[in-house]
């Protein structure tokens, strides 16, 4: 499965990519710039960056759509399982 906040941080660690193509988010900390939605208010203002104005909220929770997507993919192993 893939999902672009675990391949940001596996890829990009430095948040060099991040802050190249958003520079909305060349102030956020390190430890935010791959969830930025996750920084605690004080520090969006500190940086410039006010989440659900400046920068988008999240639209997809990736963690839930992986367990759907993998229950989903279990099913359909399963019915063709019950058709060999």
């Amino acid at each position: 499965m893939f999902n672009p906040v675990t391949q940001g941080e596996k890829f990009d660690p430095d948040g060099d990519f991040v802050k190249k193509y958003l520079p909305v988010l060349r102030e956020v900390p390190l430890q935010y710039i791959h969830k930025p939605w996750d920084m605690p208010e004080h520090i969006q203002e500190q940086a410039g960056c006010k989440i659900g104005f400046d920068y988008p909220l999240p639209c997809v929770d990736h963690t839930q759509r992986r367990k759907l997507a993998m229950a989903l993919f279990q099913e359909a192993k399963d019915r063709h399982a019950k058709t060999e």
